[in-house]
């Protein structure tokens, strides 16, 4: 017998839309798919057999983390396609700062009213994430939640694991003071510091992200949107160039949260500030928003979306290797002794 209930539809919840959803979603699934998958997707958990070949000790590293209020621009625009990628980068991202490689995700939809194509547009993203991330999509929940939210909004979070040999985890505390700092490039400002953004703007209204900027050769909203660089597959092949000693994903916090996360005490990284190359999109909520630059730089990625550290004698080759794996990377300072955690100096 087919499942359905009227008297749960009359309450808010259309089982048959969240079948439908599963039913659409499934193609986007399908391209994520890795060895180690044992079960598809409708089961009551996600099955996967991860490869430890080679590996002595193998760790699992676990991340999870949502999209934020970034949500509020898919929204207005009513594009959904690609917030998800930054769902799965947000999570992944984290992973890989301890040298593991991302195995699976699962996500977590949140919603007013279950559209079923918006459900899997949704859905496409995050599936496009993973591919990108090299890991499997092998569950999911979307919430149906009457009376929480209004119809047309939702939200997103997600939940990966990865592994890593337990000798090869990075170790933070091999860093010494000249290790050189690598800068790789954000594709913008990703998934944080959304809050301050809309205040700034005033975001509550499609038109009030529709104005086109000279400055950014897009339109506001289109900006906004650009999703969260992943950075897996990139770091995955540094690591198999050259020894990485730490690696920090600049999210929320900016430099001055993140960066001291990945250095032992004792260590700060001094960056000159006319190293950074910063993206127009900061200059534009500087200037909006009459924000002082300390507070961009402890709010915003600024333009670096990770940072590496590695021994000055492989900083060559390790931007070499970067820009080979398709990302923009460039010397951003150095390590010195001190205990302020990061300096940056405008000289």
């Amino acid at each position: 017998m087919k499942s359905f209930s009227d008297s749960y539809k009359a309450a808010g919840v259309d089982v048959t839309a969240g079948y439908r959803s599963v039913e659409l979603m499934k193609e986007h699934v399908a391209r994520t798919m890795t060895k180690g998958v044992l079960s598809g997707i409708g089961g009551f958990g996600g099955l996967f057999e991860v490869d430890t070949t080679g590996m002595e000790h193998p760790v699992l590293v676990s991340g999870t983390d949502g999209v934020g209020t970034k949500l509020k621009v898919a929204m207005l625009l009513d594009k959904h396609d690609t917030i998800g990628i930054d769902c799965v980068a947000m999570c992944v991202n984290d992973i890989i700062c301890c040298g593991a490689k991302p195995q699976f995700f699962l996500d977590y939809i949140a919603i007013g009213k279950n559209y079923p194509e918006k459900v899997a547009e949704i859905v496409k993203g995050v599936a496009e994430g993973c591919v990108q991330s090299g890991c499997a999509l092998i569950g999911g929940e979307t919430a149906e939640h009457p009376g929480m939210m209004p119809e047309d909004e939702y939200d997103l979070a997600g939940f990966s694991v990865g592994v890593v040999d337990k000798d090869k985890i990075l170790d933070p505390e091999t860093q010494k003071a000249g290790d050189v700092m690598i800068a790789i490039k954000s594709s913008g400002v990703h998934s944080n510091g959304f809050s301050l953004v809309r205040k700034v703007f005033d975001i509550s209204t499609k038109e009030s992200i529709s104005e086109y900027y000279d400055k950014l050769g897009a339109t506001l909203g289109e900006t906004l949107l650009t999703p969260t660089r992943i950075y897996v597959k990139a770091i995955m092949a540094l690591i198999d160039s050259v020894k990485v000693k730490s690696v920090s994903h600049i999210t929320g916090g900016g430099f001055y949260e993140n960066i001291p996360r990945s250095l032992p005490k004792g260590l700060s990284a001094r960056i000159k500030r006319s190293d950074v190359q910063v993206l127009p999109i900061f200059e534009l909520i500087a200037e909006k928003g009459n924000i002082p630059e300390r507070d961009m730089f402890n709010t915003f990625n600024m333009g670096v979306g990770m940072t590496v550290v590695v021994d000055k004698a492989d900083a060559e080759k390790a931007v070499e290797v970067l820009r080979a794996a398709g990302e923009d990377a460039y010397v951003l300072g150095e390590l010195v002794e001190s205990d302020d955690g990061v300096i940056i100096e405008n000289t």
